[in-house]
C-alpha cells in the first residue's frame, strides 16, 4: 500500500487529535497532504495507513533532504513525547542533520501511564497493535519523506526501549539499527505480572541461544538477516527496571548475530564501562553501564532539562547512539 499520498499535517498542540481529543474513527477518510510546515515545528501527521494501536503520529521536521535517515523515538511512561525528544537533543540533532524524527505518542486517552505495552503479544507481534500502528507510521514516513530506507532507526526509554527492543525483532526487514535506554529482552514477559517480574529481578537465566530464539519467534516467516544492530544502555542505580536486563538484552542480540565471548571493553571513566562486539566494520551490538545513573536517559551536561526521566551524565546516550546509528 502507498502511503505518501495519505498523509495530512496538522498542528500538533492545537489539531482536534490534540491529547485529549475524542480519537478520529478508524474509517475516516484522510486528508490530501498540505505543505510542509516552517522547519522545526512540530506536527501531527494523520491518515499514516493502519492504526491497530491508535496512537498519535508526531514529527519534528527540519529542512530534510530527500535520502536523509529517519530516526523514531519512543518515549517512556508518564512522558510527553516532544519534551522527551527536545530534552534529550534528537530534535537539535535533526535539525543539524536534516533528517525527520517520527515521535510515536501513546494517548492518555488510551493509556492512562502513557506506557507502550512492550509486554502484550497482541501490541508487539507484526503489524498488530501498538507495534503495527508504529509500523504503519514508519513506512508512511519513508515513502512520504523520500528517506533511505537503508536507514531506518528506532530507540528508546523504559517501555519505549523495550518496545524498541520489540520491534526490531518483528520488522528486521524494515529497521537498521535500534538502541534501548532501560529496556528489557525481547519475549522477556507475557502478562502484567510478568513485566513486574522481569523489571525487579531481571528474569529468570536462560542460555544466550534460548533467548536468542524469541528474537527469531517474532520474525517474518523465513526471515534470514541481516538482523539490526543494537545499542543498549543502563543505569546501574535503577531501582525500576534491574540492571541485569541490560546485560540479558546484550546477551541476546549477541547471539543472535553469532557473537560470543567478552567483546571489547573501554573504561570511560567515572564508573562507565563501553562494552562492544563488532564485525569488520562496525559494532553490531554494544552496552553502556553507567554506575551512578538511575531510571533515566543520561544527556551530558544539557542544562534545560524540564521532563521527567532524563538526567545529566557524563556521557550523552544521544550523541553516542547518533554515532551508531552513522547519522552523520
Amino acid at each position: 500500500m502507498k502511503h505518501s499520498d495519505k498523509l495530512a499535517i496538522r498542528d500538533a498542540a492545537t489539531g482536534p487529535h490534540a491529547r485529549n481529543a475524542t480519537p478520529k474513527p478508524a474509517n475516516a477518510k484522510p486528508q490530501k497532504v498540505r505543505p510542509t510546515p516552517q522547519p522545526g515545528r512540530l506536527v501531527e501527521l494523520n491518515g499514516f495507513g493502519d492504526d491497530p494501536g491508535k496512537l498519535r503520529m508526531l514529527a519534528h521536521l527540519p529542512q530534510a533532504a530527500a535520502g536523509r535517515p529517519l530516526v523514531i523515538l519512543l518515549h517512556g511512561c508518564a512522558q510527553d513525547a516532544a519534551v522527551f525528544a527536545g530534552d534529550t537533543g534528537w530534535t537539535d540533532l535533526a535539525d543539524r542533520l536534516g533528517f525527520p524524527l517520527i515521535l510515536p505518542d501513546q494517548p492518555e486517552i488510551s493509556m492512562s501511564g502513557r506506557c507502550f505495552d512492550w509486554y502484550r503479544e497482541s501490541d508487539t507481534v507484526r503489524d498488530a497493535g501498538e507495534a503495527g500502528s508504529i509500523a504503519s507510521m514508519t513506512r508512511a514516513a519513508v515513502s512520504h519523506f523520500k528517506s533511505d530506507p537503508e536507514r531506518v532507526f528506532i530507540l528508546g526509554l523504559s517501555a519505549g526501549g523495550a518496545m524498541t527492543a520489540a520491534l526490531l525483532a518483528a520488522y528486521p526487514d524494515l529497521f537498521t539499527a535500534g538502541a534501548s535506554v532501560a529496556g528489557v529482552p525481547v519475549g522477556a514477559a507475557r502478562s502484567g505480572m510478568q513485566a513486574i517480574m522481569q523489571m525487579r529481578t531481571g528474569g529468570r537465566d536462560q542460555s544466550p541461544e534460548e533467548w536468542a530464539g524469541r528474537v527469531r519467534a517474532a520474525a517474518p516467516e523465513g526471515f534470514a538477516g541481516p538482523w539490526p544492530r543494537l545499542s543498549v544502555w543502563q543505569g546501574q542505580a535503577d531501582t525500576t527496571v534491574a540492571p541485569g536486563n541490560g546485560d540479558l538484552l546484550a546477551t541476546q542480540w549477541c547471539a543472535l548475530h553469532g557473537l560470543d565471548g567478552p567483546g571489547v571493553v573501554e573504561q570511560v571513566g567515572n564508573g562507565i564501562e563501553h562494552r562492544t562486539w563488532p564485525d569488520r566494520r562496525q559494532p553490531l551490538v554494544e552496552h553502556w553501564s553507567l554506575e551512578n545513573v538511575p531510571h533515566a536517559y543520561p544527556v551530558g551536561e544539557r542544562a534545560d532539562v524540564r521532563g521527567r526521566f532524563v538526567q545529566q551524565a557524563s556521557v550523552d546516550a544521544t550523541a553516542n547512539i547518533a554515532r551508531f546509528f552513522e547519522l552523520d
